[in-house]
């Protein structure tokens, strides 16, 4: 198991390697090949001995940086996320792992431009949800995401990034502290290894994590077409509970929440609201 775990990880570090070209190359092998380089180049880009070097080389220096790598086949690799479609091959995670355990989890996702009623909404409800032990999960993006992890911080709570791109390029940039102590006493994760530039569609692909490795969804702030809803399609799509903040009709970013409760989910304006679904 430890050389097939060795493999998968060494794959991940492919350039460009995709999710299906990973199955693919386990469905070619069940036991995969002797070597990586042996694969078919019709499926699988091949690489200079010098650029095997360096992927084995960066993999040996994880350990050192406190990065660790949990595959799909690993016993603590968070189950909820294996029912997600095309759940990671792997995360790579830094901070505290045991967050990946604890529960609840509920995501917090909403607006990059948090109006005041959305600040308001995060000082009011969080000091209960951290006190019932909830953990936030959220994306380290500017706005709503930033306050979630900054407040459950403050309250002397618990909270998961997941971000898009790998751990050396944090994006935006001016979160770049805040994920930097998030690492050491919180907890970030990313599907990618830590030289990953973040490209566009890295960031929705990380939604469906943040949705998936929770037990429910709140959307605090959302336009319409936003990203937020994206995460809350996931979250209906993989049976999570979904929660939305009711806001003004006046207020484009209350157009998205206020759609969906209008297709069913919660109404939330009280902590106890969220508490009371997932049984605290």
């Amino acid at each position: 198991m430890d050389e097939f775990r060795e493999k998968l990880i060494g794959l991940l570090h492919y350039p460009g390697i995709s999710w299906k070209t990973v199955l693919q190359c386990m469905k070619m092998d069940s036991n995969f090949p002797s070597s990586t380089n042996t694969l078919k180049t019709s499926v699988l880009p091949s690489l200079t001995t010098v650029q095997t070097e360096i992927i084995t080389k960066k993999i040996h220096q994880y350990e050192k940086k406190d990065i660790h790598v949990i595959t799909i086949f690993d016993e603590n690799y968070p189950s909820l996320l294996k029912e997600i479609y095309q759940p990671p091959w792997a995360i790579f995670v830094k901070g505290n792992r045991s967050l990946l355990e604890k529960q609840p989890k509920l995501a917090v996702v909403g607006s990059r431009q948090a109006t005041q009623y959305g600040k308001n909404a995060i000082r009011l409800m969080f000091p209960q949800l951290v006190e019932k032990g909830v953990v936030i999960v959220s994306g380290l993006a500017t706005g709503i995401d930033t306050l979630a992890h900054v407040h459950t911080i403050k309250n002397g709570g618990n909270t998961i990034a997941v971000i898009a791109g790998g751990f050396d390029h944090i994006y935006p940039k001016e979160n770049t502290e805040l994920a930097g102590e998030m690492m050491k006493t919180q907890l970030v994760i990313s599907e990618y290894p830590p030289d990953t530039k973040p490209l566009q569609w890295h960031f929705p692909a990380r939604n469906r994590i943040i949705s998936g490795i929770s037990n429910g969804i709140f959307i605090i702030e959302a336009k319409r077409k936003s990203g937020s809803l994206i995460t809350a399609n996931y979250a209906v799509h993989e049976g999570r509970e979904v929660f939305s903040l009711p806001g003004s009709i006046f207020n484009p970013n209350s157009l998205g929440t206020n759609d969906l409760i209008q297709q069913g989910a919660k109404l939330v304006m009280r902590s106890e609201d969220i508490l009371e679904e997932l049984h605290l």
